[in-house]
């Protein structure tokens, strides 16, 4: 069975997510481009120190529930809910990857608290 850029594209992202989100931390090296570029402001370029700052970031410790998926050629959107220990209503977050031969090449996201339910009447998700 033959599958096309997008296809194949959304498959490792939402795979190695899964992966991730239960636990399996090694997976980012998989998945990850050794000349990764960031874009978010604060995080760092280059897959190594990339992984270093997830691994101690909030994400890693963070339940992590995914909303939906948008693929397109290279590029892969991930919307979630991230909720840390202790928390409540989390965090909404979008991913944005672009991916080359099989591995993210590159990263753009957004995140916004979850505010309280009667602030998003249409909720959040």
């Amino acid at each position: 069975m033959t599958t096309t850029e997008t296809e194949r594209n959304r498959k490792i992202v939402l795979d190695g997510f899964a992966e991730f989100a239960r636990g399996n931390r090694d997976v980012l090296r998989t998945l990850i481009a050794a000349d990764f570029v960031e874009h978010s402001p604060g995080n760092p370029s280059g897959r190594d120190a990339f992984i270093e700052h997830i691994l101690n970031s909030p994400f890693a410790r963070s339940r992590l529930e995914v909303k939906r998926v948008i693929a397109d050629g290279a590029y892969v959107v991930i919307h979630y809910r991230m909720v840390e220990p202790g928390e409540e209503r989390g965090t909404a977050v979008v991913d944005i990857v672009r991916m080359q031969d099989g591995l993210i090449v590159e990263h753009w996201d957004v995140l916004q608290p979850v505010p309280e339910p009667g602030l998003v009447p249409n909720g959040m998700f």
